[in-house]
């Protein structure tokens, strides 16, 4: 859906098809193989609407990911490199396109971890602690199923992991007690009943980019 430019497309070709596309950056290719990309804000520092692609210095020339790639690997590939799409190439180095990060979420959003009612929980584990099947085990032994979770460094403690998981039961009063019993720390709990459906809508999003 994004066409690429060549090298002997000018400037304003670009800023046309950007305005056409509503985004701020777009591929260059060359015979088949991508050179980076080139942004609203590199042509519009130019000021030269006759400038050709080629003399531009490209970025994002390592955001680059095979076609067998998960979407989980788009972004984070998008944001190891502050791009917005992530060029996308075959087994012998071909371009076959991008996929933009926009795109992703959409597509994460299908997801049956999304899509499914429940609960989200979180909790706050130190590193030497943390079991995903002890996790796992305390859920299900309340005849319940994690449909979701995602581990990441606390921002404040690098000790300690944050723990989120999507639970596919709207009360979790009994799953929090156990988790307490067995001495973990919950730190947010998030039970549909409670919340309305603009806010679910709110934490569904958050879920996902935790997931991520």
């Amino acid at each position: 859906m994004i066409p690429p430019l060549k090298q002997k497309d000018d400037a304003h070709k670009a800023l046309v098809w950007m305005e056409e596309l509503r985004c701020n950056e777009l591929p260059v290719v060359h015979d088949g193989h991508f050179l980076g990309f080139i942004t609203e804000d590199m042509i519009m520092e130019a000021n030269d609407a006759e400038k050709l692609i080629e003399t531009f210095d490209k970025i994002g020339k390592q955001c680059v990911l095979g076609s067998g790639s998960h979407m989980y690997d788009v972004i984070k590939m998008a944001a190891e490199n502050e791009m917005k799409m992530v060029s996308v190439q075959d087994h012998a180095n071909t371009y076959m396109g991008v996929i933009t990060v926009q795109d992703t979420i959409n597509s994460m959003a299908q997801s049956i971890a999304i899509q499914m009612p429940g609960s989200i929980l979180v909790l706050s584990i130190p590193h030497i602690d943390y079991s995903l099947s002890q996790i796992s085990r305390l859920v299900e032994e309340n005849n319940a199923k994690i449909l979701s979770s995602s581990v990441k460094e606390d921002d404040v403690d690098s000790g300690q992991l944050r723990v989120t998981l999507k639970i596919n039961k709207p009360d979790l009063a009994q799953i929090v007690a156990t988790y307490e019993r067995f001495g973990y720390k919950v730190i947010g709990r998030f039970q549909e009943s409670q919340i309305v459906e603009k806010d679910k809508e709110k934490l569904d999003m958050l879920f996902r980019f935790l997931d991520i």
